[in-house]
């Protein structure tokens, strides 16, 4: 099976770079060219949630990935080539710890979508090469480098 370029790009971006910012500029155009599906929407939050408590955003991570969660409960185990279950344990759990980060607080880690299907393993792989980290990551949107300042 072929997988949505797009798609390569967030699970290289989420597992190999951490940088959650990519994930929701690729996630978000996939998003919307598939007609906004919640599916990509719920994935784009997971990654929105962890740029935003690595940031120190406590309540937008909560919202998002409380809200990623309930979203990706309602598919099957294996979705998209990826060990959904998984992950929708590891989000809940983290919306769950950061509902009472004021008591009981912790350090930000990151998750890892985890590949089951491995054409999907083989396709990231090959996605991989072609795909340059951002160093240093970006922290928000930015302006094109053809618009400048006056």
């Amino acid at each position: 099976m072929a997988y949505e370029p797009l798609y390569l790009e967030y699970l290289v971006y989420f597992n190999r770079d951490r940088d959650y910012f990519e994930c929701h500029e690729v996630l978000e155009e996939l998003w919307l060219a598939q007609k906004r599906d919640p599916l990509y929407k719920a994935l784009l939050q997971v990654a929105v949630g962890l740029y935003h408590f690595r940031n120190h955003n406590v309540r937008g991570a909560t919202i998002m990935l409380s809200g990623a969660s309930a979203k990706l409960e309602g598919y099957p185990a294996v979705t998209l080539g990826i060990d959904l279950a998984k992950l929708v344990e590891e989000v809940k759990d983290y919306a769950r710890r950061l509902e009472s980060y004021e008591q009981r607080p912790f350090s930000y880690y990151d998750l890892t979508i985890d590949i089951i299907d491995p054409s999907l393993a083989d396709q990231v792989e090959t996605a991989a090469v072609a795909i340059t980290p951002n160093n240093p990551q970006r922290r928000g949107p930015q302006r094109p480098t053809s618009i400048q300042r006056k």
